[in-house]
């Protein structure tokens, strides 16, 4: 198995614990290490392409980066509570 990366390894705690049934859900499968990795590898993507735009738009490095991670974490690892 693939080991995560940091950015997998901040989402698996919130993702217990805001989406358990999710978590439940996709334990049973077997698909929540997979479903770890992709959401860990759409947001390595996005935040690279998006950092490359924000420094071609006269933003640092750092600050692309930052701004970057800001915007897209909340797409893929950092998901809104379960109702």
């Amino acid at each position: 198995m693939k080991p995560l990366t940091p950015y997998g390894c901040q989402a698996e705690q919130p993702w217990r614990k805001f989406c358990p049934k999710r978590v439940a859900e996709l334990e049973a499968r077997g698909q929540w290490h997979p479903m770890l990795l992709e959401a860990e590898e759409k947001t390595e993507s996005e935040v690279d392409s998006l950092r490359r735009h924000l420094i071609q738009q006269g933003l640092t490095a750092q600050q692309a980066h930052y701004r970057a991670w800001e915007i897209v974490r909340e797409r893929y690892l950092f998901l809104p509570p379960e109702k």
